[in-house]
C-alpha cells in the first residue's frame, strides 16, 4: 500500500471540515474567488490553450483528488495567526504582481493563499501532510517567459549536438551550425518547439507523481527526478536523430507536418514508459533493501 493511502486511512475525511463549518468555508471560498479569481482564470486558460502548460489539466485535478483522499490529520489544529499572515502575504503579492502584470508571481500568490487558508483552518502540519498536492499545483504553474527563454536555447543546442552525433554514428554526413543540422539535400532546424522543454516539463511533473506514489524515501524521489530529466533529454535527441534519418532515407516530408508530430507523441510515450520502468526498479530496490537490512537491537 502506498504512503498516501496509509495516511488516508489514518486521517479524517475532508468532508467533516466542510460539514462542520459550512457557512465559514462558503464565505472563505467566495472571498478567495474574489481576490484570486483573475489569476485562476488566466491559469485555466493557459492550461487549455498553451501546449507548454498542458500538464496542468492533469496535475490540477490529481492534486485536488489526492488532497481529498489523504484527508485531514487527526492531530491537526487551526493556526489563525500564521494563516492570516500567509494570506496577507498572498494578497500583497497578488496586488503587486497585478500592478506589474506579472502572471507567474500572480499565480504563485494563489498557491500561497491556499497554503494560508489550510494553515488557518487546520494548521501547518496539514500543509506538510498535503505536501504532494501542493507540489503538484506548483508544477502546474507555467514557468515565466524569461526563464523559459533562458532554458530553451541551451536545450535546442544540446538536442542539435546529440542528434548530429547519432546521425554521424549512422554514417550520415552532417554539418552542424548552431541549431541547424545540414544533411544531404536537406537541413533540419531544431526550433523552440523541438527543444524538448514541453516534454521535459511534463515528464518531470509525472515523475514527481510516480515517485510520491511508488517510492518511499526522499533520496529515491530526488534521484528519480534527475533520471526523468536525463530520459527527456535523451529521447529528444533520439527524436532529432530519427527525423534526420527518415528525411535522408525515406522522405523529406517526414520531417514536418503530421508525421513529425506523431513521431513526437510516440517518443514521449516511450519516455513515459521508461520513466515508469525506472521508478518501478527504484521501488523494487527499496523493498529489497528494507527486507535485507538487519534489525537494530533496541
Amino acid at each position: 500500500m502506498t504512503q498516501p493511502a496509509v495516511e488516508a486511512r489514518a486521517a479524517r475525511p475532508a468532508l467533516e471540515l466542510i460539514r462542520d463549518n459550512l457557512l465559514l468555508v462558503t464565505l472563505s471560498a467566495i472571498a478567495f474567488g474574489i481576490l484570486f479569481g483573475e489569476p485562476i482564470r488566466f491559469l485555466l486558460r493557459d492550461w487549455w490553450t498553451d501546449p507548454e502548460a498542458g500538464q496542468g489539466l492533469l496535475l490540477g485535478p490529481v492534486a485536488v483528488w489526492m488532497a481529498w483522499r489523504t484527508g485531514l490529520r487527526k492531530d491537526a489544529r487551526p493556526n489563525p495567526v500564521l494563516g492570516i499572515a500567509l494570506l496577507l502575504a498572498a494578497i500583497l503579492i497578488r496586488y503587486v504582481s497585478g500592478l506589474a502584470a506579472e502572471l507567474f508571481t500572480m499565480r504563485v500568490s494563489v498557491l500561497l493563499g491556499l497554503v494560508g487558508i489550510t494553515t488557518y483552518y487546520q494548521g501547518f502540519r496539514q500543509v506538510l501532510s498535503w505536501w504532494l498536492p501542493f507540489t503538484l499545483l506548483g508544477f502546474s504553474i507555467p514557468i515565466p517567459e524569461v526563464v523559459k527563454s533562458a532554458i530553451t536555447l541551451p536545450l535546442q543546442f544540446r538536442a542539435s549536438r546529440l542528434g548530429a552525433t547519432l546521425l554521424e554514428w549512422r554514417d550520415i554526413p552532417v554539418r552542424l551550425t548552431g541549431n541547424v543540422i545540414l544533411v544531404p539535400g536537406n537541413q533540419l532546424f531544431v526550433t523552440e518547439a523541438c527543444s524538448g522543454l514541453r516534454s521535459l516539463t511534463a515528464l518531470v511533473s509525472l515523475a514527481m507523481l510516480m515517485g510520491a506514489l511508488w517510492l518511499r524515501t526522499p533520496v529515491a524521489r530526488v534521484i528519480m527526478l534527475g533520471a526523468s530529466i536525463f530520459i527527456a533529454i535523451l529521447i529528444n535527441a533520439v527524436r532529432v536523430f530519427l527525423t534526420g534519418f527518415l528525411v535522408v532515407y525515406v522522405d523529406p516530408k517526414m520531417g514536418q507536418g503530421f508525421m513529425h508530430l506523431t513521431e513526437g507523441w510516440l517518443l514521449f510515450l516511450v519516455s513515459l514508459g521508461m520513466t515508469a520502468g525506472v521508478t518501478w526498479l527504484f521501488g523494487l530496490a527499496e523493498r529489497l533493501f528494507t527486507r535485507t537490512r538487519p534489525e537494530v537491537a533496541a
